[in-house]
């Protein structure tokens, strides 16, 4: 099975503009941003989305959400807010078949989405 484009950037074989990594996550951000911080973090092992996560991925999950928050901080969105998206399936807009979440902040973001 070939590697997803996280897997690859995860593995530096794609080059990106990472923001935060430990054993577990990847943050770099998106190549066509949406506002003016946007970065993806990304399990480094692969989950194909939300509907595909199992029990035993929670713990992966939770390190997921504490760190998404984590950077939100680092980038100095802490105190103005940030949203947190993760699309799932082709209707939501996921195009890359490894679970990840889309890290927004640094304007006003509208309701509803989308």
């Amino acid at each position: 099975m070939s590697k997803t484009l996280f897997e690859k950037i995860a593995a530096r074989e794609i080059p990106a503009n990472i923001v935060y990594e430990d054993d577990v996550v990847l943050a770099f951000r998106d190549i066509a941003p949406q506002a003016p911080t946007h970065v993806l973090i990304v399990p480094k092992r692969p989950i194909p989305n939300l509907a595909g996560a199992r029990p035993e991925d929670a713990a992966i999950l939770g390190h997921l959400l504490l760190k998404a928050a984590e950077v939100a901080r680092q980038l100095d969105l802490g105190e103005s807010g940030f949203r947190l998206v993760f699309n799932n399936g082709p209707d939501a807009g996921e195009a890359v078949p490894h679970l990840h979440g889309h890290l927004l902040g640094g304007r006003s973001l509208g309701w509803p989405p989308g």
